[in-house]
């Protein structure tokens, strides 16, 4: 579960992580509110409005401008608020603004230059560690960074026996080009960090640029936090921080009815049990010639109603030319799940794209008896590769 920039920096704060403080406005009015209070509590004189959506890159969009006075932040807040921002992580429709961060000038002069640096803390799969990744090339695109000059990204890598001990918080602060207050709130940043990852269950925080101001105060400038669905059970408070209107309306729906559903751009709807499974039957609609439409894993009690759900998700797509249905009946008998797909189709009535049915398992011969009995137009298949044939021939 993703979280907006101010929700994620309220997370650092609650941990001891130093951020650019701001106030989050859902309108011109409360933008203008904000900045004063802003003025009082800090003395900054200029703003920095920030449109409020899960994807990153929105400078480049135009949802991040700087606002010198009051009525620059009025106006600036009305045309990122109600606008559709595209950003090289969203769809060329982009994503509707509701909200925007109204932030403190942190930029501000003083003994020395204002310096930018990336951090992020993420798991390493390859070893089953949390590792930290940082760079003195801060505030820039870190794919760009890793493709032109890979020597200034550095990892290190944290024993989950131990968490990051004080020589790794130094090291990075050492190697960050750092000394005198400076390195020391470093240290502590880091290691503040990585308890509000590992504590947060998260799976990524992203900072980019950690800002070393001009009199050596080390900050959170950005913020981009992924929480772990799977661990939100322990952190109800996290989880009543998820925005729907920034998710798939139709991701959304599918959860609803316990379905694992990630929609796609391709021409062949899915139905699945199994996250395995899926991605092999994904693989092999590729190498038919299609593309999947859908990731969609019914899980392992795949009866009529949930079928029939499943069926009206993948329908929604227009760009769905047909559906592949591939159980394997473990769990869930497959007869049980032929059964599903016949109620399922006579209640919706007429559908218009051929559909494949492969059943491997538990009564896979009755099962596919019942599909070849039904006078429906579904076709059936027993192996992978006949299943792969047929969605070859209702593609051509």
């Amino acid at each position: 579960m993703d979280l907006h920039e101010y929700q994620g920096k309220e997370l650092l704060n609650s941990f001891g992580v130093r951020i650019q403080r701001g106030i989050v406005a859902q309108n011109a009015d409360e933008a203008v509110a904000a900045a004063k209070k802003l003025t009082e509590d800090t003395g900054t004189g200029w703003h920095v409005i920030k449109a409020q959506v899960h994807a990153g890159g929105r400078g480049k969009g135009g949802g991040v401008k700087l606002a010198k006075n009051l009525d620059e932040v009025k106006t600036i807040a009305g045309q990122i608020i109600g606008m559709d921002l595209v950003t090289p992580q969203t769809s060329a429709d982009g994503k509707r603004v509701h909200q925007v961060l109204v932030t403190e000038d942190v930029y501000y002069p003083g003994d020395s230059e204002p310096e930018e640096y990336y951090m992020s803390v993420l798991l390493n799969r390859g070893n089953g560690r949390n590792m930290i990744m940082y760079s003195t090339e801060g505030g820039m695109d870190i794919e760009t960074v890793a493709e032109e000059t890979p020597h200034l990204i550095f990892n290190e890598e944290i024993d989950p026996a131990t968490g990051i001990l004080p020589f790794q918080a130094r090291k990075i602060a050492f190697n960050l080009g750092l000394s005198g207050a400076a390195f020391k709130d470093m240290t502590k940043f880091v290691t503040s960090l990585y308890k509000a990852y590992s504590e947060s269950d998260s799976s990524l925080f992203e900072i980019n640029p950690v800002l070393k101001t001009s009199d050596d105060k080390i900050m959170a400038v950005d913020a981009k936090v992924s929480l772990d669905d799977n661990a939100l059970f322990r952190h109800k408070d996290l989880a009543a921080l998820r925005d729907l209107r920034e998710e798939n309306p139709i991701e959304v729906e599918a959860g609803e009815h316990g379905l694992n559903y990630v929609d796609l751009d391709g021409n062949v709807g899915c139905m699945v049990n199994g996250a395995g499974l899926a991605m092999a039957t994904m693989d092999l609609i590729k190498q038919a010639g299609g593309e999947p439409a859908n990731f969609l894993d019914v899980g392992g009690t795949a009866d009529a109603a949930r079928v029939e759900i499943a069926f009206e998700l993948i329908l929604r797509d227009p760009a769905v030319k047909a559906i592949l249905i591939n159980i394997f009946g473990g769990i869930v008998r497959c007869d049980r799940v032929a059964q599903g797909v016949i109620d399922a189709y006579k209640n919706m009535g007429n559908i218009e794209v051929p559909i494949i049915v492969r059943l491997q398992g538990t009564n896979a011969d009755i099962a596919k008896e019942l599909i070849d009995s039904s006078g429906l137009d579904v076709m059936s298949a027993t192996e992978f590769q006949e299943a792969a044939d047929k969605v070859q021939e209702v593609l051509s």
